[in-house]
């Protein structure tokens, strides 16, 4: 049996593209940044390649649209459906598109700005993390979010999108999900899709405008998974 049958539901991971925060690696949660004039090329150019009539992300088969409601998130968004994609005459229509908080990014409070070296240091002079280096996936931020509170709510909007997805698993209808958010919180997604605790430790990288894909195994809900490769649909 093939690990994935072309009709298995898929949800979309898509990153937004670089802002210049994400050039020199600052964590940015809540500050709004606008894309970069290259960060603006990556997603038309991701859209340009994998979204339209018959691609990779086909409007036609999505049901809905999670956007994280940060300005660079709704930016990335309009670059994919609006303006970069290969089909423009498809269009998202409003009622496809969900703006949530539960897919922002990290609330990474009094860390807001920093690199992770700059919040290593402020926490040895304090006298932190005397037994081992602080780890956000163990120790969430000061001032900000947890590694409870995310996987909280990161596991209520898993549980949303594979209630919509359950009924469907074998094309009965196409019910493709996108999803428009953040680096750290898209990884700690997939972890969470994985049913992994959100400290094991997984390396993973997603570029700025990237896509990534994950489904199910066997056509089953209870068999989440993701793509560490995968043939894009053959041309008619």
């Amino acid at each position: 049996m093939s690990d994935l049958d072309a009709s298995t539901p898929r949800v979309f991971l898509a990153r937004h593209g670089e802002t210049e925060w994400t050039k020199n690696g600052r964590y940015t949660g809540s500050t709004e940044l606008d894309l970069t004039a290259h960060g603006v090329k990556q997603v038309a150019d991701t859209a340009a390649l994998l979204v339209g009539t018959g691609r990779l992300i086909d409007p036609a088969r999505l049901v809905g649209i999670q956007v994280s409601p940060r300005k660079r998130a709704q930016q990335t968004f309009e670059q994919l459906f609006q303006a970069g994609s290969a089909t423009p005459e498809v269009r998202i229509d409003d009622e496809r598109v969900t703006l949530t908080e539960d897919i922002t990014e990290w609330d990474y409070g009094d860390y807001e700005g920093l690199l992770v070296g700059e919040i290593r240091a402020s926490r040895k002079q304090r006298g932190l993390d005397k037994e081992r280096e602080w780890n956000i996936w163990k120790d969430g931020c000061e001032g900000g979010e947890s590694a409870q509170q995310v996987r909280e709510r990161l596991d209520r909007m898993i549980s949303e999108l594979q209630d919509i997805q359950k009924p469907y698993m074998h094309g009965e209808k196409a019910v493709d999900i996108v999803v428009v958010a953040h680096g750290l919180i898209l990884r700690a997604f997939v972890k969470r899709w994985l049913k992994y605790p959100l400290d094991m430790p997984l390396p993973m990288m997603m570029s700025p405008g990237a896509i990534a894909v994950l489904s199910y195994k066997n056509q089953n809900i209870d068999e989440p998974g993701f793509f560490v490769g995968m043939a894009l649909p053959a041309k008619e």
